[in-house]
């Protein structure tokens, strides 16, 4: 049984295709992405909403506040077999309250949470809030 492209062969002049078809991508308007500016743009505003403008803000870096932190349930490796550990001298700058803590340990920090206090304080230890330097900036005021 013959296809039906072999019936329209030597027939009519596109054997069946039509006009455009059959020599690439034209029939459906280009490969890829081609025409989302022109032909294709009800596409994209449908199906890519966020495509055009500028949506967010960054903040300046100089603003942003990033702590290096540690969670409760790494003190104990941290600390080894001692009973107080300061965590500024491991480069850590804040203590978060994630995981458990068995060991009754006294931390030093510049900052902690209140769930990481909570749960240091019980299992016996305690948390103290050391005053490091801070990078903000604080003006100054004069009086005359």
């Amino acid at each position: 049984m013959p296809s039906r492209t072999n019936k329209f062969r030597g027939r009519s002049r596109y054997h069946g295709r039509g006009k455009k078809a059959g020599r690439g991508a034209g029939l459906r308007g280009g490969r890829g992405n081609a025409g989302l500016n022109k032909h294709r743009v009800m596409t994209r505003i449908k199906y890519m909403p966020k495509h055009w403008g500028m949506f967010g803000f960054n903040r300046d870096p100089s603003l942003r506040t990033v702590h290096v932190t540690a969670n409760v349930s790494q003190l104990a490796d941290i600390a080894g077999d001692n009973d107080s550990v300061d965590l500024n001298d491991f480069g850590i700058d804040k203590l978060l309250g994630s995981g458990q803590i068995k060991k009754s340990i006294s931390v030093t920090v510049g900052h902690a949470s209140a769930r990481a206090v909570e749960k240091v304080e019980a299992a016996g230890g305690s948390v103290t809030i050391s005053e490091a330097d801070d990078d903000e900036w604080e003006e100054e005021w004069e009086e005359e």
